[in-house]
């Protein structure tokens, strides 16, 4: 082992024991661990439930969790190995930035004991970053009588690393002018420069080309590689000369944006261009040209953009003077930030119970909060405390953290709720303070059951309801507060015609509204006696019960059931015979009905309501009798067809009709006798005699079209031959009436027609028959007054519903 440890560098040596766990140690509450960067999430950290004395288990039931301020969480707990992990890449470069040491710190709260511990994790650089030169590539003058041993600054590497891992040495390309020198700053920053070994000339060689190359100490190394072209110039033999190597100035980090800082001033010996200054910042962190500006001419340095000591506390840079003859000379500048008070204290709540109970004992804790205020110093010292009146009181824990606690008995009756005002203060100039209010509600304890407003309560419902429909609501009351006064109802069951009380109705356990969940019919359930039960939620629970009769309301749901006459099972319809010698009042049959409904939903009338011989017939209101209105006749039909109708008086009413047929014969024999007369005329005979009839009016109108054009082509050949032998004055003085133009035709045409329906429905199809009628009497007066039907249909079958019979009129 020991040849193995010998074999393994220091480096290997800490990686071995990194990947093998981290370091801890315990002691005064504090916990220390370590982990390497840029590991991945939910890598090892430690065993964060070993340190707190706890099972893995118990991290959950116990409430660990992890509390930390104001900036993002790196590390997270792991329940079920009771182990500390990551909670992502950490990157330290990006935390801590060129600290030697890079710690986390933050807390960890057992939630049930209301106990924090603090945790403290380094993490361990890793090599993952390059070095890197500001420019790749570099221009450097130089008079060519430089002296050998003159130096050149050239540009010099960031690593963001640290230790072993950061910049630690600089290599030159070959050349037989220049060699490479390193000196090491008050930082530990490493500075290459170029010096001069062989004296130039700048007729044979005007520029060099050269290769710096940065490496830093990690395993494997990285390197960045920076191209640098030096420039011979002609002789310029004073270089610039800075009044001080340092400058060093203090502002305050509310100084208004544009502040000059300070001033720098170098001298050139040299006069003209070669003794012209310029000034500029050499090798700047981005941050630098972001927060200040350099006066190239002047070397007045300002603010572009307010400082923030929190964020950093001081600024190192360098400024070059550089004349025109390309000699240049460097300045460090060290500007610190100083602190004032411009952050107000914070109060963190970590845990907070917002309800106690009006019993609970004096010493209950009610609250953890931390306190913290992002100055430093005095402005960072904070005090904290409450209103004396109330029942509460602070009392110092870990760190930053209070615990609120009560100091004696609550009483609900008195105070049911508090609005506790927490103060911070720092102890800067002026003084700065935070309230934070904390709400707090105390508890009842259960001790009133729930009171109904009525003693009991009754209702009713109509019959035929739909299902679900709600039909009342009980409320009950409780006088106290919370779970305590959450009253829910319950009915109490019990079987009622074979069938349990719930398959009936139902009640809304929150609201108290009573559902039916069945239609009720008021034939088979009357009323139903319920037991509604209230009771709350505290521990034990009271209840309180009531009684609820709910009555069931008759309505008109069943129409009238026509019980005699029955209808013959075949679907004919039954045959009644009243005697040709009946007298008027004769009792044909009687329509005998029931109504399964009650009160006046179950009243029934009778009336006629269609019948083939009006007048004929009667029916009793009430008794439902048929009888013969007047003395039957010879002239009336043989069959008679009657409609009676049996209405109940409910709202709206309902109501039966039966068709009775009532046979005029004195015996059977004279029924089938008088039956054989009739002879419906049904078959293909109707349907030609439709045919003929289409086809006789449709020549009817062609005839007389024609009989038209030749009556019109006379005329106008007679107007035009009169027009030819006689002058054109008499033809002025001849009547208008012996002329017709076309006007005169649509006239006649208009005035000459008849409706003539043909069909076997005569109200759904019609012709149109021209009518003579004109000015000039070419068909006689009389035959245009009087008009003689074309056919008509001797035998109508009286029943018009019957099949295949055609009816035919003409009306003119």
């Amino acid at each position: 082992m020991a040849d193995l440890l010998r074999c393994w560098g220091c480096g290997d040596l800490l990686l071995f024991f990194l990947l093998l766990g981290t370091l801890w140690e315990t002691g005064k509450g504090q916990i220390r661990y370590s982990v390497r960067e840029e590991l991945d999430k939910g890598s090892f950290v430690g065993n964060i439930s070993k340190d707190l004395g706890l099972e893995p288990r118990e991290l959950a039931e116990r409430g660990v969790r992890i509390v930390s301020r104001g900036r993002t969480q790196l590390f997270s707990l792991n329940p079920r190995g009771g182990s500390l992990v990551t909670a992502g890449r950490i990157d330290r470069e990006e935390l801590c930035a060129q600290s030697p040491r890079c710690l986390v710190n933050f807390n960890v709260l057992v939630e049930n004991k209301m106990k924090i511990y603090g945790v403290e994790v380094e993490i361990i650089d890793i090599n993952d970053n390059f070095p890197r030169f500001r420019d790749e590539e570099l221009k450097v003058k130089v008079n060519e009588n430089a002296a050998a041993g003159t130096r050149l600054v050239l540009p010099f590497a960031r690593d963001a690393d640290v230790g072993m891992n950061s910049l630690q040495s600089y290599q030159l390309s070959s050349n037989l002018h220049f060699s490479l020198d390193i000196k090491s700053g008050p930082d530990g920053q490493k500075y290459p420069e170029l010096v001069l070994e062989q004296p130039l000339d700048r007729e044979k060689e005007a520029t060099h080309d050269l290769l710096l190359i940065a490496l830093d100490g990690g395993d494997p190394v990285h390197s960045s590689t920076a191209h640098i072209r030096v420039t011979v110039l002609d002789a310029n033999d004073n270089a610039p000369l800075f009044s001080r190597s340092e400058y060093r100035v203090s502002v305050p980090e509310n100084i208004p944006v544009g502040s000059p800082l300070l001033t720098l001033t170098a001298t050139d010996a040299d006069e003209g261009i070669n003794g012209k200054l310029t000034y500029s910042f050499r090798n700047e962190e981005d941050k630098i040209s972001e927060t200040f500006q350099l006066d190239s001419s002047l070397g007045e340095i300002s603010t572009k953009q307010l400082l923030d000591y929190e964020e950093i506390r001081f600024y190192l840079m360098e400024v070059v003077a550089q004349d025109g003859g390309a000699l240049l000379a460097s300045a460090k500048v060290l500007i610190t930030v100083q602190d004032v008070n411009d952050n107000a204290p914070e109060v963190i709540l970590t845990s907070l119970t917002s309800s106690v109970s009006e019993d609970c004992l004096p010493g209950t804790i009610i609250a953890l909060f931390s306190v913290h205020d992002g100055d430093s110093g005095e402005n960072g010292e904070i005090s904290c405390f409450i209103p004396r009146d109330l029942p509460f009181k602070l009392e110092k824990s870990v760190d930053n953290y209070y615990h609120l606690v009560t100091t004696r008995a609550l009483d609900r009756e008195e105070t049911s709720d508090y609005d506790i005002t927490v103060t911070v203060t720092d102890s800067g100039t002026p003084p700065l303070s935070t309230e934070n209010h904390i709400s707090l509600k105390v508890a009842d304890i259960n001790d009133n059951p729930p009171v109904f407003s009525h003693a009991s309560y009754s209702t009713s419902i109509l019959e035929n309801n739909p299902r679900g429909v709600s039909i009342f609501c009980v409320t009950a009351h409780d006088t106290d507060s919370g779970d305590n006064a959450l009253v829910t109802y319950s009915l109490a069951e019990y079987t009622f015609q074979e069938a349990l009380l719930s398959s009936y109705v139902s009640i809304n356990s929150d609201t108290g509204v009573l559902y039916a969940l069945q239609s009720f019919d008021y034939e088979q359930v009357r009323d139903l006696q319920l037991l509604v039960t209230a009771r709350d939620s505290g521990n034990p629970p009271l209840s309180t019960n009531v009684s609820l009769s709910l009555f069931v309301q008759d309505q008109n749901d069943n129409i009238p059931e026509i019980l005699y006459p029955a209808l013959p099972t075949d679907g004919s319809t039954g045959v009644e015979l009243a005697p040709r010698s009946a007298e008027p009042g004769y009792l044909v049959t009687k329509v005998v009905a029931v109504d399964r409904d009650s009160g006046q939903n179950a009243w029934l009338s009778y009336c006629l309501l269609k019948a083939s011989e009006p007048g004929l017939f009667s029916v009793g209101l009430h008794t439902g009798e048929v009888r013969t209105a007047r003395a039957l006749l010879d002239r009336d039909t043989l069959k008679q067809s009657l409609v009676v109708a049996v209405q109940d008086h409910g709202q709206p009413p309902l109501s039966a009709t039966i068709t009775l047929t009532v046979v005029v014969a004195d015996s059977i024999p004279d029924i089938l006798a008088d039956l054989s007369s009739i002879n419906t005329p049904t078959g293909p005979q109707d349907s030609d005699l439709t045919l003929y009839l289409v086809v006789a009016v449709a020549a009817v109108s062609c005839v007389f079209l024609a009989f038209v054009i030749v009556l019109l082509a006379l005329r106008l050949r007679r107007w035009h031959m009169s027009r030819l032998l006689q002058p054109s004055s008499r033809l002025a003085s001849m009547p208008a009436s012996h002329f017709m133009g076309m006007d005169g035709v649509q006239a006649f045409l208009q005035t000459y027609s008849h409706e003539v329906p043909l069909t076997t429905d005569s109200r759904k199809s019609h012709l149109i028959f021209p009518q003579p009628n004109y000015a000039d009497r070419l068909i006689s007066e009389g035959s245009s007054e009087k008009s003689e039907p074309l056919l008509i249909c001797d035998k109508i079958n009286a029943n018009k519903e019957e099949p295949g019979v055609v009816q035919v009129s003409f009306l003119f």
